[in-house]
């Protein structure tokens, strides 16, 4: 008997022990478990807390191919889910598991939700959550785009370049940082100037790890080097926390053949023709038969 059956069969009793529980698994990996349970509970290799003023409302569920979504409420606090962290971003996109579960014997129990968090609402010392179902990913448009620029993301699985070769990462320590978007170093020899410009820089330690943004410029200012991201991370960025800042394409033809020795994966249609030469007008020719224009 399956788990699910298992709670079918002790619901059907008449008098059932029931709680909810969910899971969340943020982008940087990191699992918490919550219970609306007065006490803690375990099963698949989470713990799940209990008196986080956390509760889930019933789920909008429907046929076909609509979008099932519900909502998470619950009190922010420093051991749980913090303000600070969703300023930071880091339960953007965080995946979610929903499930009704018998409190005396958790193994039977029947999953209700699965799905990812959407728009964080916060005030007062709470927030609310969208949570998405599965479904919502049937939104996003798919298919190639017929434009000049190459619509790959440096690295990824249609550009196929590798990051991690030589001479196109720098990992080092913060130095100096300013507003969290602005961060000085002393020296980054071996590096032309833009040669980062519109890369990344992922933080790898201390209280902004996990987070990233995309760099906005990238100069030299006599032996200093200054990179600006185009927003400041949102945590606090200390000297010493380690970096790992990775160079950036700016989806020219002649940036992938020349920085990146990279030209078949191009994805971008660099010779197809603009908006004046499809909008063009027939115009009158004038005379073609090889003699003077004059008259």
């Amino acid at each position: 008997m399956t788990g699910a059956e298992a709670l079918a069969a002790h619901l059907g009793e008449g008098v059932s022990t029931t709680c909810r529980a969910w899971a969340l698994t943020r982008r940087d990996g990191v699992v918490m478990g919550f219970t609306d349970h007065d006490r803690a509970l375990h099963f698949e290799g989470i713990g799940f807390r209990a008196e986080t003023g956390m509760s889930a409302r019933a789920v909008a569920a429907g046929t076909g191919l609509a979008v099932n979504n519900t909502e998470a409420l619950g009190a922010l606090s420093d051991g749980a889910i913090s303000e600070a962290d969703i300023e930071a971003g880091r339960y953007d996109g965080a995946g979610v598991r929903a499930w009704i579960v018998n409190w005396q014997d958790v193994t039977q129990r029947a999953a209700i939700f699965a799905g990812t968090i959407g728009d964080i609402r916060r005030a007062g010392g709470a927030f609310e959550a969208e949570l998405r179902g599965l479904t919502d990913a049937l939104n996003v448009p798919l298919g190639r785009v017929f434009q000049k620029s190459c619509s790959a993301v440096l690295g990824d699985a249609d550009c196929t370049f590798d990051l991690d070769t030589p001479g196109y990462v720098s990992e080092r320590a913060a130095e100096e940082v300013t507003h969290n978007r602005v961060f000085r170093f002393a020296d980054m020899a071996g590096f032309d100037e833009d040669w980062f410009r519109h890369g990344v820089l992922k933080v790898q330690s201390g209280a902004a790890r996990g987070l990233s943004g995309m760099i906005k410029r990238d100069r030299v200012e006599g032996a200093a080097r200054v990179i600006e991201l185009w927003h400041p991370l949102g945590a606090e960025v200390l000297p010493g926390d380690a970096l790992r800042i990775e160079a950036g394409c700016d989806k020219r033809r002649e940036t992938c053949q020349v920085k990146f020795d990279n030209l078949l994966n191009f994805q971008g249609f660099p010779d197809i023709p603009g908006d004046d030469w499809v909008i063009a007008d027939p115009a009158k020719s004038p005379r073609l038969d090889g003699g003077s224009r004059r008259r």
